[in-house]
């Protein structure tokens, strides 16, 4: 790519990739149909999909749907048909779990159906351990046995599992879903306090409670769940991608740009926003998403991650890079994942004044960056370093960018619609 063009137009933005996947693990709890919609066109959900056929089901997929846009053009997902049998398997593929981290989602729901689940450790971006501690307790409470044999995790129940009130030492996400797929349909009552809160976490909670599970506390810490004794096959449209609607926020700003964002619901990026007005952005929030222009030079502005709903660690990287060449000197916490500054290695070689220590990561003011080859070490990281080179002097190449197809859907035609001067080349894998 080569630096140096604004980015105007809009885009649209289609389902969340950290809400499909567990969407899709869901369909597990239920024999038939279920009928995913907005699903965006991404290499985690081909993996899921696969995950999902060698347990038994049959995934059927439609066309991502292009949307063209006034000056750019968008993306506005596809449609998932996963058709159950009576009898799911219960042991996942390793080599694709150990592909995508969200894959250990199938774990609840399995041994809530069948009783037994056999399923790798996961696999997936490389910012840092994600300890399975708080899945393993947590099934453990609602009456599962769980081993480790060989490097499967493998959770058996004799009969029901059994509701139980569990506290998360950490809200997390990926325990918080689990937990609640295997509760849906234990026995009683299950109370699960110090719950995630996130926008992806509702959506799988309005989709499990049209299957016929009794849930309340959605979008709260606090989930009570009322086991039942079976759920039905739904369609249910997944929830729009706040951190790819995020991207390209950070992006109109960081290239002086103005873009409108289709689809984006302003509600989950409230912190984001605020966050870009301080850097001097002109946020408009719309009916039909929000509209973000930029400035000539960003001011700096200091970012702590939190869990939701404070500021997400999955738009970090792109704020480090928008850090990189605003006007002042910034200071950078993250709260959620031990290694997520290792892309500053590779933003650095771009040309960026910055300085890691511990989990904070100090970003300088400094010459202007310059393009050159980097690598893509996870999603977001390669998201960031593609916004960098938006900005770089000259030409900017990432490699490994099927680290960025993961999470992006047709992430260098809809920037090549906002006017980027973008290509992949496909035998170099180089965007």
């Amino acid at each position: 790519m080569t630096g140096g063009t604004r980015l105007i137009g809009e885009v649209a933005v289609p389902g969340a990739k950290n809400s499909v996947l567990k969407l899709m693990a869901a369909s597990l709890l239920a024999t038939g149909r279920t009928t995913l919609t907005a699903v965006p066109d991404i290499l985690d959900v081909t993996v899921m999909a696969d995950v999902l056929t060698g347990l038994g089901a049959t995934v059927t997929r439609a066309p991502q749907e292009r949307v063209p846009g006034q000056g750019g053009a968008g993306t506005a997902g596809g449609r998932l048909w996963i058709d159950m049998p009576d009898e799911a398997q219960g042991a996942a593929d390793g080599d694709l779990v150990r592909r995508i981290r969200a894959s250990v989602a199938v774990l609840g729901p399995l041994v809530a159906r069948r009783g037994e689940a056999r399923v790798a450790l996961p696999g997936g971006d490389a910012i840092g351990s994600r300890a399975l501690d708080i899945h393993v307790n947590g099934l453990t409470r609602l009456g599962a046995v769980v081993d480790m044999e060989d490097g499967v995790l493998v959770a058996r129940s004799d009969g029901r599992l059994q509701g139980a009130t569990i506290w998360l030492d950490f809200p997390s996400v990926g325990a918080t879903e689990n937990l609640l797929m295997a509760a849906v349909l234990a026995k009683g009552t299950t109370v699960i306090d110090n719950a995630a809160r996130e926008p992806e976490i509702a959506d799988l909670c309005a989709m499990l409670t049209a299957m016929g599970a009794r849930i309340d506390g959605a979008g709260s810490s606090t989930l009570v769940v009322d086991g039942v004794d079976e759920l039905a096959a739904v369609e249910h449209e997944t929830v729009p991608d706040r951190i790819v609607a995020g991207t390209y926020a950070v992006g109109a700003l960081m290239t002086g740009g103005d873009v409108l964002v289709r689809g984006g619901r302003a509600g989950h990026l409230a912190i984001v926003l605020e966050k870009l007005v301080e850097a001097g952005a002109q946020v408009d929030v719309r009916a039909d998403g929000f509209r973000v222009v930029g400035r000539e030079q960003p001011r700096s502005i200091d970012v702590v991650t939190l869990p939701y709903p404070g500021f997400p660690t999955d738009l970090l990287p792109q704020v480090i890079a928008l850090e990189a060449i605003s006007s002042g000197t910034s200071l950078i916490t993250e709260n959620v994942f031990d290694s997520r500054f290792v892309f500053c290695r590779e933003l650095h070689k771009l040309g960026a004044d910055l300085r890691t220590d511990g989990h904070h990561v100090v970003v300088r003011p400094g010459t202007r960056l310059t393009g050159t080859r980097v690598m893509s070490s996870d999603v977001r990281a390669g998201a960031a370093l593609v916004l960098a080179g938006l900005v770089a002097d000259g030409i900017t190449e990432v490699t490994e960018v099927h680290h960025i197809d993961r999470g992006y859907a047709h992430f260098v035609e809809d920037l090549r619609g906002l006017g980027a001067d973008i290509t992949r080349v496909q035998s170099l894998a180089v965007v």
